[in-house]
């Protein structure tokens, strides 16, 4: 059985150098089960902002090389898509960029009686990512973040 692990590599591999070509940056890539369908999922972005033309450009880009390389055995539906206003933080990279704006992390286990945090990212070292929320600064171990993304301030 091929693993989502594998095909994430697989489709990276597929994408580095037309996505570093063209000035994108791959966010993510899911493959997943949802009902009785199969979908490949990649999230892209660049400076600025990515559009439907971008988009367009990658999914074809990519259909010729999964044509060719046919990876996938099951039926599958292919999705190129922004990773939207609030996207997920992956890579540590990510977490740098995100300093100064606001996130909302869920972590393994709770930090200071939560699960759950949401405010300004004031810092990250690869060791702790510091988030303000109101007046308090709560210190959290990057190895108990089960997930971040950036958060929208209403």
């Amino acid at each position: 059985m091929v693993t989502q692990a594998h095909i994430k590599s697989v489709i990276e591999d597929m994408l580095k150098d037309f996505i570093e070509q063209n000035g994108f940056e791959l966010v993510d890539i899911e493959y997943v089960k949802e009902g009785s369908n199969w979908f490949l999922r990649v999230y892209a972005d660049k400076e600025g902002g990515i559009d439907i033309d971008d988009c367009g450009r990658i999914s074809e880009y990519l259909s010729v090389q999964l044509d060719e390389k046919d990876p996938i055995s099951d039926a599958y539906f292919l999705e190129v898509s922004s990773p939207g206003a609030e996207r997920p933080l992956k890579k540590t990279q990510d977490y740098y960029k995100a300093v100064n704006s606001h996130v909302f992390v869920t972590t393994y286990e709770q930090i200071e009686g939560s699960k759950e945090f949401e405010g300004l990212l004031l810092s990250f070292d690869e060791q702790d990512l510091v988030i303000e929320i109101g007046k308090k600064q709560v210190t959290i171990p990057f190895t108990k973040v089960a997930s971040a993304r950036l958060a929208i301030v209403f």
